[in-house]
């Protein structure tokens, strides 16, 4: 059952990204509820164009913090704003 002691996620991505699966399977894993928008849809490509300024996948929002790029490189922080980590 997923936690309620971190904030609201969601995560943009497509059908045929692999950190996309990865991410998710992450999530899961770590019992972290996520809300999940396909980034294939041109409405939902601009709404994370204009809310986060990019428009790759996976795009993760936790509260007001935005993650992208290839699964390894936002997992650290992904980690700590989760609040999986007593890492500051």
């Amino acid at each position: 059952m997923a936690s309620a002691s971190h904030p609201r996620v969601i995560i943009y991505t497509t059908p045929t990204c692999p950190d996309c699966r990865t991410l998710k399977a992450w999530l899961e894993g770590e019992g972290i509820a996520f809300e999940e928008r396909d980034l294939s849809a041109p409405e939902t490509m601009e709404e994370a164009k204009a809310r986060t300024g990019v428009r790759v996948a996976p795009i993760t929002l936790v509260g007001e913090k935005v993650f992208f790029g290839t699964f390894p490189s936002p997992q650290p922080g992904l980690t700590v704003a989760l609040g999986l980590s007593n890492t500051a």
